[in-house]
């Protein structure tokens, strides 16, 4: 990689204020850990698509408050928040900038001094195991996480692989040192969670178990495999369960201390040692979701010895060699940006099976990956918008994989169904839509096929014909689902209209003139719920009549999930031309264009939103959440393309900066980092299943993709600045485009796109 290369990569969901340059292929970057406003993303050491994401966790705020859910919840999304003071352990699993949450497994905290087993409060941290650190002692890079836990004079580094975390803990000289593993502490934790857990004392260095819980996933169960570099002189636990009506007769030991098998529902374990001065102790800590036998197996492979910092080079060296995929030429903060936003992209959705290809499937047996890497984690309502679509670009046999995935999903599931917010052998049916069917008819269209299409067409019918799936039998009878039926009637009707127009793309694809006809017509239900006399989409009744009460502005009972009709009118991304027409023509869809961009909206009109704060928002435009990313580009269908271009940059200037307070909405997986990508590239995937990108306005100056296949794209753009954003003309591979998309097929099969950037309107 060019050593004019500056990274700054976020391990959180904002982006880092500070970097270093990237020498010898390795991005050794040491920036100031952030998160966004909503502080949904974690810093920690993970690897590309890691099955890990070994992290702090600064917080154990339980989901409810006195039997009510708890709104101060939501900020430990990831467990981590930039403004606290203390740190509470280090758990292995994370998600990625979300608006929900689970995972937080096996929360591993060093300590010295008295023993405590109880994590102790924010305002009183010395009442318990918490340490406070200070982010002058913190650092964060590519698979690697330092701090220093100030209460205890532990320097703890972390790093991993693909299904092992890797501790170090630099420990005083103490003959008080402790290693505490808890196994009750999780992310949207509470009372009831834990279904169980189990820990074996295997010898005096090697600690094996599992955690089975009950939240988003509800049978989710995860198997661990602990191992020291140093063997701990004592152990014991406590159980802080309550008290079972009946245990066995397991009273006749005291299993509190040195008893090598532990099994309950609130227990915390701790390891004793004596340490010298400047010390370290190390901890390989692998996961599997099949056995203990298959977490040892993934700790073996992957991590054989006890060299930290080898790991952490093979751990960086991936990292380099995927952000390698696109190297850019831009201004420092541009840089920061968008190799934050790859960086993202690149975490999401993760690896589930063991070395061997053993996974747990959603039917809770145990299958094998035949051919393909099982992945987990499908953010889909956000990411099939952007995500995915760059995957089909840079990373097309994953997004192979992903799909091979999504199918294994189908084929376990007792609904028959494919997957609508799936993680670790679970469906927990968050959000609306059927959106795999995007993510596998883009492929499809694109001709990224690892997978039988045929199958998977199938299984994108049978999805999208399931009666009872919240709506979808009124939908297909009366073509919307009524208001008093469903709380999201509108904006779910206008996705399945979308989804079920990647369907009908797909099957014109593989000839299946039956199926395109029946989904081209389903596709067209958007009309149904657009009022003419308000010119809104908008709730309907069962009687056909619009919904009374109507105010576009709202997000509360309106029939849009996590939006208002302002917003969701605009949704229609597989016929923009058609919506245009029905805005009143392309002079009359501008001007209700520049209006979203330019209102003013109070803060009244959100306030019960979680997933949606003043930092998302520009004028009534909500860049915070998933549904408007297409929206800046529906200019290119009006008379005035010219104010995408604009509109863009003003986005990508106000939403991304690198700051700890860099983004302003949740991450979601990547989906928010991958409107960036694409957009300082240049171009946007509208409409997922088309081969079209519209055209924006780049904001680098020069871009490299390099592809799988070996070919290379280049983007050169001549003269752009802050002032420059508008578009005078366009050369691909030396002869004018006089459009304002680029097709699929022009990437992949490489070449070079000039833009010509000037300073006045065109």
């Amino acid at each position: 990689m060019q050593k004019s290369l500056w990274l700054s990569l976020l391990l959180s969901s904002g982006l880092f204020a500070q970097k270093k340059k990237l020498e010898n292929l390795v991005p050794y970057v040491k920036p100031i850990i952030g998160t966004q406003r909503m502080g949904h993303t974690y810093p920690g050491a993970t690897v590309p698509f890691g099955m890990v994401q070994l992290s702090p966790d600064t917080d154990t705020v339980q989901y409810e408050n006195n039997g009510k859910y708890n709104p101060d919840v939501y900020k430990y999304c990831a467990g981590y928040q930039y403004d606290d003071k203390t740190i509470v352990g280090f758990s292995h699993t994370h998600f990625s900038g979300t608006g929900h949450s689970d995972l937080g497994d096996f929360l591993v905290m060093p300590t010295v001094g008295e023993l405590k087993l109880n994590p102790g409060t924010a305002d009183k941290p010395h009442s318990g195991f918490r340490s406070t650190f200070s982010h002058a002692n913190e650092t964060a890079e590519a698979d690697y996480y330092k701090v220093k836990l100030d209460d205890y004079n532990i320097l703890a580094e972390l790093t991993a692989t693909t299904r092992v975390g890797f501790h170090q803990y630099t420990f005083p000289k103490t003959e008080n040192a402790h290693i505490i593993l808890d196994l009750s502490s999780g992310i949207y934790n509470y009372e009831d969670k834990n279904i169980w857990t189990f820990v074996r004392v295997e010898n005096d260095s090697l600690i094996t178990g599992y955690r089975q819980t009950n939240g988003w996933g509800r049978t989710r169960t995860v198997y661990f495999a602990m191992k020291f570099s140093k063997s701990f002189f004592q152990y014991g636990n406590r159980n802080f369960s309550k008290r079972l009506p009946y245990r066995g007769f397991w009273g006749k030991f005291d299993q509190s201390k040195n008893f090598p098998e532990l099994a309950g529902k609130q227990i915390r374990a701790y390891f004793d040692f004596k340490t010298n001065e400047g010390e370290k102790i190390k901890i390989k800590f692998s996961l599997s979701s099949v056995s203990t036998e298959g977490a040892l197996l993934n700790m073996k492979t992957e991590i054989p010895g006890w060299d930290f910092e080898k790991v952490k080079q093979l751990g960086q060296e991936l990292w380099n060699r995927e952000l390698n995929k696109v190297l850019i030429e831009a201004t420092n903060t541009e840089k920061e940006n968008f190799y934050t936003s790859l960086y993202h992209t690149f975490i999401s959705p993760t690896t589930y099976m063991d070395v061997d290809g053993k996974y747990r499937g959603l039917d809770q047996n145990i299958h094998k990956a035949n051919g393909f890497t099982n992945y987990t984690t499908f953010s889909l309502w956000d990411t099939y918008r952007a995500l995915h679509p760059l995957f089909n670009i840079l990373q097309p046999k994953r997004n192979g994989d992903m799909i091979n995935s999504m199918l294994a999903h189908y084929s376990q599931s007792t609904l028959h169904m494919l997957p609508i917010w799936s993680h670790y052998a679970n469906e927990n049916w968050c959000m609306t839509g059927y959106h795999s069917v995007s993510v596998i008819a883009d492929a499809v269209v694109k001709s990224n096929t690892p997978f039988d299409v045929y199958k998977a067409l199938d299984a994108c019918v049978t999805t999208a014909r399931h009666r009872n799936f919240d709506g979808l039998g009124y939908y297909m009878d009366m073509g919307y689902i009524p208001a008093e039926k469903n709380g999201s009637s509108a904006s779910t009707t206008l996705e399945y209209a979308y989804d079920d127009w990647c369907i009908a793309q797909m099957a014109k694809k593989l000839n299946r003139k039956d199926i395109y006809s029946e989904f081209s017509k389903r596709s067209e239900n958007y009309k149904n719920v657009f009022d003419t006399s308000v010119g809104f989409m908008r709730a309907r009744m069962t009687d056909g009549s619009f919904k009374k009460g109507f105010d576009p502005l709202s997000t509360s009972n309106q029939g849009f999930v996590e939006g208002n009709s302002w917003n969701y009118s605009l949704y229609v991304p597989h016929a923009p031309d058609q919506l245009i027409k029905m805005l009143g023509g392309p002079d009359a869809a501008a001007k209700h264009l520049d209006s979203l961009f330019t209102m003013e909206l109070p803060d009244k009109f959100f306030a019960e939103t979680e997933d949606i704060t003043r930092d998302g928002i520009i004028g009534g435009y909500v860049h915070g959440n998933e549904p408007s990313h297409h929206v800046a580009y529906l200019y290119n269908w009006t008379n005035k393309p010219w104010k995408t271009q604009e509109k863009i940059r003003m986005i990508l200037k106000q939403q991304y900066k690198p700051a700890p307070d860099g983004l302003g909405g949740n991450d979601d997986c990547g989906q928010m980092s991958a409107w960036y990508i694409f957009s300082a590239l240049g171009f946007y995937p509208v409409a997922p299943a088309s081969d079209q990108y519209a055209i924006g306005s780049p904001a680098i100056n020069k871009a490299t993709l390099n592809l799988d296949n070996g070919k290379t794209f280049t983007i050169d753009v001549k003269n752009q600045n802050d002032k420059n954003v508008y578009v005078e003309k366009i050369l691909l591979n030396g002869k004018l485009l006089n459009r304002l998309y680029l097709t699929h097929s022009e990437i992949m099969n490489g070449g070079y796109i000039v833009f010509m950037m000037n300073d006045h309107r065109r």
